[in-house]
């Protein structure tokens, strides 16, 4: 697993967006490379990663993208790239990036299942519906998890996350991550469908703790898109590997 850097900014703070549960991770991800001022300064390529990219806007979007934002000095990692099995292998590739860019913080962004009170495990909670600019949506309550303790999670407004099980890219990164603190945003969602109205909660908590001034209301509006966007390049991905793979067993038959 390799690190290709054309650019390495120093100090700066991480966010990362594998694809997850509502694959919520991404969409934010893709959310903040549309609306921020950014440039690509590298990759993440292993052996283990499908031979895929994606097309979009007639240019190639590779599965790993690093990119930086000069005026936050932010560092967006973001991924289409199926990464069930290599966990912990990214857990080791995002700890030698932290260190390679002296990294202050990296942040993981994480969908779960409805929480309960106080940020605990609930199965049968209930999520309010409420109307924002017009838009029909289900609010996703969101949770943070920090390493260390730090007010401006605090000043938020959202909870911390007292009880729940995490897995994935950021359950590897929690065990793993030694190079930088480490910070996580959960935030619930009801399906596994690509859900951009929690994504929309992450960027709103993204926007109050790192002051990037996006505005997170285009995400619900655009909702329906983006999700039909992500789920058609996921869905396109894996006919990709299934015809790879019939391919591979006609050549063994």
């Amino acid at each position: 697993m390799d690190i290709n850097l054309k650019k390495a900014p120093q100090n700066v703070t991480i966010i990362e967006g594998f694809p997850g549960f509502g694959l919520v991770g991404t969409i934010a991800t893709e959310y903040l490379l549309d609306h921020l001022d950014i440039e690509k300064i590298g990759s993440i390529w292993f052996e283990d990663m499908n031979p895929i990219v994606a097309v979009h806007d007639k240019k190639v979007v590779e599965p790993i993208g690093i990119f930086y934002h000069k005026k936050k000095n932010l560092v967006i990692v973001h991924a289409l790239t199926n990464v069930a099995g290599v966990e912990w292998k990214l857990a080791n590739i995002m700890n030698d990036l932290a260190k390679k860019l002296k990294a202050k913080e990296v942040i993981s962004l994480e969908c779960v299942g409805a929480l309960g009170k106080g940020g605990n495990v609930s199965l049968d909670k209930k999520i309010d519906t409420k109307n924002v600019n017009g838009v029909g949506i289900k609010k996703s309550k969101a949770y943070y998890y920090s390493s260390r303790k730090n007010l401006a999670w605090e000043k938020t407004g959202i909870d911390p996350l007292n009880e729940g099980m995490v897995i994935g890219v950021t359950a590897s990164l929690l065990l793993k991550l030694k190079s930088a603190p480490i910070s996580c945003i959960f935030v619930e969602t009801q399906s596994g469908l690509p859900d951009s109205r929690a994504a929309a909660e992450i960027i709103k908590v993204l926007d109050i703790y790192l002051g990037l001034k996006v505005d997170f209301k285009p995400l619900l509006k655009k909702a329906e898109n983006f999700e039909g966007k992500i789920k058609g390049l996921m869905k396109n991905t894996q006919k990709v590997i299934k015809t790879k793979d019939n391919k591979e067993l006609s050549y063994m038959g």
